[in-house]
């Protein structure tokens, strides 16, 4: 029996090669499409007919989409993130969903501690000025003793909080979920259960958690309100978790003193989004995962999700 599949991710795509024989081996033909970030739903209405699987990166699986969808036996995410599937609609049809839970945790703590850095001695600012010609000195913010925030303790928090620990900054959590008292007792975090306590002591906050109905614009005029000023905002999570006109306003008021932002609202950023006003602010392109290792031990995780879930569905 032969499937068709298509593949959406373009770290995987980029990878394809590593895998090609597993997919010859079982009998599936692969369709690896034009992608920039994800396919819209109107893409994806026009094409999921004629496919039996698909690896999804951070595509609109919408239930207009499952609906259409007449062949499809599985729905493999690349990555963690699922806020971009239907999950109630895949549920109704019978169709498994998978995802690649704490696979790159690493890599994830690892940019976000980079950009702790990059916004604390604003050494994005003085590249661009020697580059220039010039030569600026720039007085940063040391961060010894500073407190670091992080909403979200799963995999990726608990890595970021590691690494804050080691930059001798008091670190302050908060997730639904409780950690493992044994991280707890390790990293001398503290817990609280309203995020407003963390927001109000937070000199850096690192957001890391998944999107969801409930968290949606968690960080709006509100919430900035209650921060310190001068605070530093770290999003390597997803875009809607921030209102980005409030964060803005936070930029344009002094209230925020810079951002890190790996994702946004929009995705790619456009050309005439205010935010690229702020030299106090570094943008990513939603790559914080991409490692080649990180890549390959992903998609391979992947695979495995969407061949047996084509196997099941025989």
């Amino acid at each position: 029996m032969s499937w068709r599949v298509l593949i959406t991710c373009p770290q995987m795509q980029r990878s394809f090669d590593l895998f090609r024989a597993i997919f010859e081996e079982h009998g599936i033909e692969v369709d690896l499409p034009e992608v920039v970030q994800g396919l819209s739903e109107a893409d994806l209405l026009k094409i999921i007919e004629q496919y039996d699987g698909i690896i999804t990166g951070d595509d609109e699986i919408t239930a207009g989409v499952i609906a259409k969808a007449s062949r499809l036996k599985v729905i493999a995410k690349w990555g963690i993130g699922i806020d971009g599937i239907d999950l109630e609609a895949a549920r109704e049809r019978g169709i498994p969903v998978s995802n690649t839970p704490g696979v790159f945790a690493d890599e994830v703590a690892d940019i976000v501690m980079g950009y702790v850095i990059l916004l604390a001695r604003r050494i994005h600012n003085i590249d661009r000025a020697v580059r220039q010609g010039e030569w600026l000195k720039v007085e940063g913010t040391s961060l010894h003793g500073k407190v670091l925030g992080g909403v979200g303790l799963g995999s990726v928090g608990q890595a970021v909080v590691r690494r804050g620990v080691t930059a001798g900054m008091p670190i302050i959590g908060h997730d639904i979920v409780p950690p493992p008292d044994p991280f707890v007792e390790e990293t001398g975090i503290t817990i609280v259960d309203k995020i407003d306590d963390l927001l109000r002591r937070s000199d850096f906050i690192s957001l890391n958690c998944p999107l969801t109905e409930s968290n949606y614009h968690m960080l709006s005029n509100e919430e900035f309100s209650i921060m310190k000023d001068g605070v530093y905002i770290i999003n390597t999570a997803r875009g809607p978790l921030i209102d980005e006109d409030a964060l803005i306003t936070g930029l344009r008021s002094g209230k925020v003193a810079g951002a890190a932002l790996d994702v946004f609202e929009d995705e790619p950023l456009k050309p005439d989004s205010p935010l690229h006003e702020f030299g106090g602010c570094i943008f990513g392109s939603h790559n914080a995962s991409n490692t080649r290792e990180a890549v390959e031990r992903t998609s391979e995780l992947a695979v495995k999700n969407l061949i047996k879930g084509l196997e099941r569905g025989r």
